[in-house]
């Protein structure tokens, strides 16, 4: 059961005063449903009106805060209403215009009475020779001058929902955080001088100045802090549950794969070697595996793959490939089956598409343990799906699986293994974040005789030379992919969509370009990706819906229209579709200028760093580095968790610190029964990682 002391703060925002449902609905959108969304959605600015200069010596362009005499109150003519109204007020150096638009008289009258002294803040700006203030953010009587915030904090908006709205709900969500029993190390107070959890919550909710945003103040990093330990230590206890929950030792004996080995027209690179290894130690283990299998493009995990799932054969098991899109898994099952040819091995795909009797003889198949191994999409694990002995799960490139997703897949074979795949390259601390809770192998090495892929950053004024090459590359035989941003021109975002560079290019090369995108029916995706696949159409013109999986060895050419617009890591990843053949391959990165036709420094730098090198693994920490963990992420990348307080590129150090305080937790207090795991426990509960706690009550 969650604290009674955190009740209070999982109430609906519309406990909060002055938030009825329109007004929860706009902060929902900004933090969420609940209080403690609210209070943990931190100031993101600060709003400082101690600037309170007289009017004659106020800066021009800056917020001030003035004391002033209301002067003459000059109303615009009838009939003329949208010109403004006009307040002079005055102070002992000069004059000053206070200017309204569709303004109600009476309310400034009142505000403003002639005659009165008043104290307003707001933007001071020039027009002509007279200084003026265009709708003041304040307007106070000097005797309740407490009544405006010298310094205010600034909150996430969205339209509809007022600065003063949000602010308001934001501290009165503050105020709520209870006394909680603190689960931090003393050691770690100590050191790092923080505050107790309740004063850093109130202190971030009241920042004095831009230094308090920093996620390096004392305050957001304590905050930071209790955020990755929670994830931490979910992870942590997620992992030992699954230790401690028996699994199937599967070894095998060894002949499907060494029959299939001889088939492969290559040997296994070290690291692929060394990665199945780890594999196969876990899968002859007694508890159950759930391991990472990190590969850069094109370095061979498919294959790694097939000989675990070889493994759990041998064994009397069957075993499960998912992959994201069905295209993929048409890709993976095609690469598979021939391989299989000479062993008695039954593998069939399975896909939404599978209906009536297709789809029931292939359901049976599989209860009754004829069918070996299933590739698919999502589908594989439908509720009608059953499994005679499922002893293998294999995910690959399906970062929405998070923890608990990998947890439930298992149910579907009783003690199955489970290998989740990724051709993205992750940062080391967001594979913290994210794969905690598993064993992690990495295939760095690429397969023998794989070429460099030539890289280069062409300018966009330059497409004409650019369609001219790819011309003559058809021509020649080769095939190339064509990446556009967008699908459908946009009046809004100046890019290039797929569909108008489809056009142009078909007006030069006719039947021979194809056209994919994420809006199309799989049917026709396929076949066009079929069409390139066989070499029926030389180009394919594309958003990003093949930076994983579209696999056609022939391709030699990359073209990646806007490519400032793309994250390093998903650059990559659209250029290890070429160079898969034994054929030099080059990628264009055509990147719009800027002014005086200058790249962006940032822009410059991600392009520079995928020229120089093709180490995805170098390349993800150099994307995380340069845009930080929000961006890099991207949409490729949408499983990883999103953090409140946290950054995973600026507190790296903290993820350590907690990752490693996160362990000790474990070993000496795996079911957190002491006062510090009791308060840990109101930890999980504060950052919704109570799933962690159900399974210490589950054993």
């Amino acid at each position: 059961m969650r604290p009674e002391s955190l009740n209070p703060l999982f109430a609906d925002v519309t406990s909060l005063a002055g938030v009825g449902p329109k007004v929860a609905a706009l902060i929902g959108k900004v933090a969420g449903p609940r209080v403690i969304d609210v209070m943990l959605t931190l100031p993101s600015g600060v709003i400082d009106r101690s600037y309170r200069p007289q009017i004659m010596t106020a800066d021009e362009g800056r917020l001030v805060t003035l004391t002033v005499s209301v002067e003459k109150h000059t109303p615009p003519p009838k009939g003329r209403q949208r010109l403004p109204y006009k307040v002079l007020c005055s102070d002992e150096t000069g004059y000053v215009t206070l200017v309204f638009f569709h303004a109600r008289p009476d309310y400034l009258m009142r505000v403003l009475p002639e005659g009165e002294r008043r104290i307003v803040s707001g933007r001071v700006e020039r027009y002509g020779a007279a200084l003026q203030m265009t709708h003041p953010d304040y307007i106070v009587d000097p005797g309740k001058a407490d009544e405006m915030p010298l310094i205010e904090p600034v909150y996430p908006l969205t339209e509809g929902l007022a600065a003063k709205t949000m602010r308001k709900a934001a501290q009165e969500a503050a105020s709520r955080a209870p006394a909680l029993p603190d689960w931090m190390r003393g050691d770690i107070m100590i050191t790092e001088k923080w505050p107790g959890w309740q004063e850093a919550i109130q202190a971030a909710h009241a920042p004095e100045s831009d230094l308090d945003l920093n996620p390096q103040s004392i305050t957001r990093q304590r905050l930071a802090y209790d955020e990755l330990l929670a994830n931490q230590l979910a992870l942590a206890l997620i992992r030992r549950q699954r230790r401690k929950t028996a699994g199937k030792s599967r070894e095998g004996d060894g002949h499907l794969r060494n029959e299939v080995a001889k088939a492969l027209p290559f040997r296994l690179t070290g690291d692929q070697t060394r990665a199945l290894d780890d594999i196969l130690s876990d899968m002859g283990a007694s508890h159950r595996m759930v391991r990472l299998l990190q590969g850069d493009v094109g370095s061979g995990k498919t294959v790694v793959a097939l000989m675990a799932i070889l493994a759990a054969i041998e064994s009397g098991s069957q075993a499960v490939m998912m992959a994201p899109t069905e295209i993929l898994a048409r890709q993976h099952f095609a690469s598979i089956e021939p391989l299989l040819k000479d062993t008695n091995i039954t593998v069939e795909m399975f896909t939404g598409r599978d209906k009536g009797q297709q789809r029931a003889a292939k359901l049976s198949g599989l209860a009754k343990g004829y069918i070996n191994i299933l590739i698919g999409t999502h589908a594989v694990f439908s509720d009608d799906v059953v499994y005679d002995d499922l002893g293998l799960v294999i995910i690959d490139e399906q970062h929405r699986f998070g923890v608990h997703q990998r947890v439930a897949l298992q149910d579907k074979g009783r003690r199955a293994d489970v290998l989740v795949m990724t051709a993205t390259p992750i940062p080391r601390t967001l594979a913290l974040t994210t794969y905690g809770d598993m064993e992690v192998s990495q295939i760095k090495e690429k397969p023998p005789g794989r070429k460099p892929v030539d890289t280069r950053a062409v300018p966009l004024d330059k497409v004409d030379q650019v369609i001219g090459a790819v011309s003559r590359a058809v021509e020649k035989g080769e095939q190339v992919y064509w990446v556009c941003p967008l699908v459908e021109t946009s009046d809004i975002i100046d890019l290039t969509s797929v569909e108008a560079r489809y056009g142009e290019l078909l007006q030069h090369l006719g039947d021979r370009v194809g056209l994919v995108h994420g809006k199309m029916k799989s049917e026709e995706k396929d076949a066009v990706v079929e069409a390139f696949y066989n070499g029926t159409i030389r180009v394919l013109v594309a958003t990003t819906v093949i930076e994983v999986g579209v696999n056609a060895p022939a391709a030699t050419i990359m073209v990646i229209e806007h490519a400032e617009r793309f994250g390093l890591a998903q650059l990559h990843q659209l250029r290890g579709r070429v160079g898969r053949g034994d054929k030099a391959s080059t990628c264009l990165l055509l990147y719009k200028a800027g002014e005086g036709g200058q790249l962006g420094e940032t822009a410059k730098a991600r392009l520079n760093i995928l020229r120089e090198t093709e180490d995805g693994f170098l390349i993800a920490e150099e994307d995380l580095r340069l845009r930080g963990a929000g961006d890099a992420l991207g949409s490729a990348q949408s499983g990883f968790p999103v953090f409140r307080l946290a950054d995973v590129g600026t507190h790296a150090r903290l993820l350590d610190m907690a990752r490693d305080d996160a362990s000790l937790v474990v070993e000496e207090d795996p079911d957190l029964k002491t006062p510090r795991g009791e308060a840990l426990r109101h930890l999980l509960y504060l950052f919704s990682r109570d799933d962690a706690v159900k399974l210490l009550r589950s054993g």
